[in-house]
């Protein structure tokens, strides 16, 4: 049975109970759960150990015991809107776009230095109209774009599938109103989940088709 890791923030932690290993949380890492549990039954089993508030360096700081010691044959990462909020909120703890580009790095040479079988999808951050921008504005949204740009590079410098989830949830938002998918223009509401778990699927078809072939 093949393991796959979700690791991140808040919005892949999703309110998961941190005394249950197994524990999925509410959000897009159960519903990948449920539909790769459903169409490839015994296959997988799944591993969620985002944190809520994690930014690039809380994530690295934990690659020993939340990523390398599960030995995971599959990892998507969602990080990025942490770095930004830290710097813009009363914690000034943010993490620049140079750091972020250093942190990922070295979270991903590490990773593959200790797993080197490991297929990994990276997650780009995204934000959507709401309460978030209308506090800090504009610039809030820029600086998470950025942060998300920057994995992509990282993306096509290390060869990994990137998921452009700013896109995804600006198409979504022209269907339905931003509120509708998010609480406040980070945390998904259920059908934004359901917008990062149909990415997620898309992209993970592509990587098993090539890792099974």
């Amino acid at each position: 049975m093949k393991t796959i890791l979700f690791q991140g923030d808040s919005i892949t932690d999703c309110g998961r109970n941190r005394e249950d290993d197994t524990s999925l949380g509410s959000g897009y890492a159960a519903m990948v759960a449920g539909a790769l549990g459903t169409k490839y039954p015994g296959e997988y089993q799944f591993l969620n150990r985002g944190i809520s508030g994690n930014r690039s360096i809380d994530v690295y700081a934990r690659i020993s015991k939340d990523i390398i010691n599960l030995k995971p044959d599959y990892m998507s990462l969602l990080i990025g809107v942490n770095d930004v909020w830290h710097d813009f909120s009363f914690r000034q703890s943010g993490i620049s776009a140079k750091l972020f580009d250093r942190n990922c790095r070295m979270l991903l040479d590490e990773t593959l230095e200790a797993l080197p079988d490991l297929k990994i999808m990276l997650l780009g951050a995204f934000l959507t109209p709401g309460e978030v921008i209308e506090k800090y504005g504009e610039d809030f949204l820029t600086e998470v774009c950025l942060r998300a740009d920057v994995l992509h590079r990282i993306a096509d410098d290390y060869h990994l599938p990137f998921v452009d989830l700013q896109a995804a949830f600006d198409k979504a938002c022209t269907r339905a109103p931003a509120a509708y998918w998010t609480k406040e223009g980070v945390h998904p509401w259920a059908p934004g989940h359901g917008v990062i778990a149909n990415e997620w699927l898309r992209t993970f078809e592509t990587m098993r088709y090539y890792a099974v072939k």
